[in-house]
């Protein structure tokens, strides 16, 4: 047999900006991210805007074009920011993928224009998608304007869309050619929406980093109370350790079978889905991470001091660690979010590999679940959230 064989590598930059105020004219960031990129003439830009964030900041749009406006040389907006629904909604059909490549055929953006999507982690997500199946790959930028998204989601190098009941089951692995990061943009959001973003710096930290995690539980009240300068510092250094493990893991595009990052997820995923993503992301993540947290425990892997620790925490947060379709069952009365784990495990291919815990700050990959173990803190869970509800902790909202 004859073989012609050669190893290709790719080189990325991934840049994740921090500034405020991206779209007044004053701030040049966004402009010099996009007209520095070579030298031309003039770069078109397409912008997609989330349908709530434009209700929320309705001057939101008209900024936007005046800040083309204003740089008109070197960037050319080549209609006004299209707006269309956000959330998880939008990802659950090809419908909006549609829509954004009709557009990008319309105004003629080429490999060398920009696609920049501003608001939260699911229409990056689906903007991505549409970006990067353009022409097969186009500029895309993002502007993330969720806690969530900011610190975790936005900054990743996945772009997808839900299909077939289960979650990104489409989507394409494509750095995107800059991530902005404007914290004036979180101040409209509802204040399940500024948690959210906690959840996954809290993940971030007992499966990495100790220390952050200990800063997290110095500032749970100020977070609790959205105190500006602690959301700020709990964003950026959860970004920076999302972005060191794309950058460090060798594994960026997630070719190999393990998901470290994903701690708490394999429940997470499933719950949106039961719950018709009445659940937020961020919300199932809390819950996750507790199952995950107390499995852990009951295996004998985490003491119970830090097992305790961690669901103090994220009750502190202002995060309900039960949701009632945990015990949802199926016509042979099995719990349906057990089936999360073999989604998981078939997202990847290869054999299951679960992040749990050993210590604050220490990880581990586990390829096997005790399945009584797993019913038995989900029990635990439903008896803990009783008799926290006793003590008229506030519900999601």
């Amino acid at each position: 047999m004859d073989l012609i064989e050669r190893a290709i590598q790719l080189g990325y930059r991934h840049r994740v900006y921090f500034t405020r105020r991206v779209f007044d004219p004053a701030n040049p960031v966004l402009k010099e991210v996009l007209a520095n990129a070579e030298n031309k003439e003039q770069h078109k830009v397409f912008v997609v805007l989330d349908e709530s964030l434009a209700r929320a900041r309705p001057e939101l749009a008209r900024n936007i074009e005046a800040y083309f406006s204003a740089f008109s040389d070197p960037l050319k907006l080549v209609c006004a920011p299209f707006v269309i629904e956000g959330g998880e909604r939008t990802k659950n059909s090809y419908f909006h993928v549609s829509e954004i490549h009709s557009h990008i055929d319309r105004y003629h953006i080429d490999r060398h224009s920009y696609v920049v999507a501003v608001g939260g982690g699911a229409i990056l997500d689906m903007v991505g998608l549409a970006a990067t199946t353009a022409h097969r790959g186009c500029r895309h930028l993002r502007i993330p304007t969720t806690t969530l998204s900011q610190a975790d989601s936005g900054v990743g190098v996945k772009n997808g869309i839900n299909a077939f009941g289960k979650k990104n089951f489409i989507g394409t692995f494509a750095p995107p050619f800059a991530v902005i990061n404007d914290f004036d943009l979180l101040a409209s959001l509802l204040p399940r929406d500024k948690r959210n973003g906690y959840v996954e710096a809290v993940k971030v930290a007992l499966i990495r980093d100790r220390n952050f995690f200990e800063v997290i539980e110095r500032d749970a009240d100020r977070l609790r109370d959205f105190d500006r300068e602690a959301m700020q510092r709990l964003i950026y250094r959860c970004a920076e350790l999302h972005v060191n493990h794309i950058a460090t893991s060798g594994d960026p595009f997630e070719f190999g079978s393990a998901r470290p990052l994903d701690f708490g997820h394999w429940a997470a995923h499933k719950l949106e889905q039961l719950s018709e993503y009445t659940i937020r992301h961020g919300e199932a993540v809390a819950v996750g991470i507790a199952l995950d947290t107390i499995y852990s425990w009951k295996m004998g892997h985490l003491d119970s001091s830090s097992a305790d620790r961690v669901l103090a925490l994220l009750e502190k947060l202002g995060f309900e660690l039960f949701a009632n379709e945990l015990l949802n069952v199926d016509s042979d009365n099995n719990l349906m979010v057990l089936k999360g784990l073999e989604e998981f495990r078939e997202h990847l291919g290869g054999q299951l590999t679960i992040t749990l815990l050993k210590a604050i700050g220490l990880g581990f990959e586990a390829h096997e679940m005790n399945l009584p173990r797993v019913i038995e803190s989900i029990y635990e869970l439903q008896a803990r959230h009783a008799q926290e509800a006793r003590k008229i902790v506030p519900a999601r909202g």
